[in-house]
């Protein structure tokens, strides 16, 4: 059974920083891209990062694109999520998600396994 585990959301001022994190078990973390979606409310689920399994290649959205930073760390099986200069539109829930592929790609269709989401909350 794969879990994925999101933490280190919360309410932040306009301008600040926030690091989200993913714990993984139940599969070999390390062999698989992971990636980092959001989803706020009324809209649908959005693309906003991924990593390949070595950690090599990344990919951003536009809108997030020298303001969020993906990492991973395989001897923890973790993935992270540094999201500086917080704007309000980047409020949501945001969900890790584990890919069957070696590199990410962005549809969410092609992530098997989803995390509970965190929410962040970006006051103005």
């Amino acid at each position: 059974q794969v879990q994925l585990v999101e933490s280190g959301g919360g309410l932040v001022q306009a301008g600040g920083s926030l690091r989200l994190s993913c714990s993984a078990s139940g599969r070999t973390f390390s062999s698989y891209a992971m990636a980092w979606f959001r989803q706020a409310p009324g809209k649908e689920r959005e693309f906003v990062a991924t990593i390949s399994w070595s950690g090599g290649s990344t990919d951003y959205a536009d809108s997030v694109k020298g303001r969020f930073t993906i990492s991973r760390d395989n001897a923890k099986n973790t993935v992270y999520l540094q999201m500086n200069s917080l704007k309000p539109e980047d409020t949501a829930v945001y969900y890790c998600a584990g890919s069957v592929w070696r590199v990410g790609v962005r549809p969410p269709a092609e992530y098997a396994y989803w995390g509970r989401g965190t929410q962040v909350t970006v006051s103005s």
